[in-house]
């Protein structure tokens, strides 16, 4: 049963990583990411709320539902996961007003409750692996997946600083497409550190855009399995309803 879980989940994966070659995405990598991996929640949802829930809200999710979903008891997410003083039933919002938003960022930063169900989580997993230093940009970063990005690398501390690799210009165009990303000063982690922080946020944010999948998978074994003992007892029905009537 878990093995045909995990191929559905696989095959919705692949799904997604078409419809974002078909889009241009060519460059998108798989995330790996794993529902089931409870551990990896609560750390994306740690790392999240450190480093984005202070611009980016989830205006469709509640700290109590975090907590009953991850595991995390109330004094738990209060002290670990709660940074804006609000009550442990409501949502997570965030202190940023619209007017410091426009002046900082040109805009508020979006909710990012649904971005999951929008991009997809490998899209989410190489957007925050391909921030880069951009000195042309007002905020001295860029992003090889999304161009001209309006946000700094919130992970640099954890990733390190990275520069980007050109390629030659474009003869109509005149820009220089980016060919590779690379790491030149070390931060806090190494690659393989920074692939798992990766993943645990995008694994946190896949959550958040659908709560309900926690619960609707582990009730959908039992569906199966209730199929299943359906199909028999009507088998053994059947074969007994027509044993009287061949004879």
């Amino acid at each position: 049963m878990q093995s045909l879980r995990k191929l559905a989940v696989f095959a919705a994966g692949v799904l997604v990583s078409f419809s974002a070659l078909a889009a241009g995405g060519g460059d998108v990598m798989q995330s790996g990411v794993d529902l089931d991996d409870r551990a990896s929640l609560q750390r994306g949802a740690k790392l999240y709320m450190n480093y984005c829930s202070g611009c980016h809200s989830l205006k469709y999710l509640r700290y109590s539902r975090i907590g009953e979903d991850l595991g995390l008891s109330e004094a738990e997410v209060m002290a670990n996961l709660n940074f804006t003083g609000a009550k442990f039933g409501e949502q997570v919002q965030v202190s940023m007003t619209e007017a410091q938003g426009a002046q900082w960022f040109g805009k508020l930063p979006p909710d990012l409750s649904l971005i999951s169900r929008v991009r997809g989580s490998d899209w989410i997993y190489t957007y925050l692996k391909s921030f880069y230093l951009d000195e042309s940009r007002p905020l001295g970063w860029n992003n090889k997946l999304f161009p001209n990005a309006s946000m700094p690398n919130p992970l640099w501390e954890l990733q390190g600083l990275q520069h980007a690799e050109f390629g030659e210009p474009d003869k109509a165009t005149g820009e220089r497409p980016v060919n590779a990303l690379k790491v030149t000063q070390a931060g806090t982690q190494d690659a393989q550190a920074f692939d798992q922080t990766a993943r645990d946020i995008t694994a946190f944010l896949e959550y958040a855009g659908e709560p309900a999948a926690l619960k609707r998978q582990s009730l959908g074994v039992w569906v199966i399995l209730f199929l299943a003992a359906f199909t028999f007892l009507a088998w053994l029905l059947k074969t007994e309803y027509w044993r009287d009537v061949e004879h």
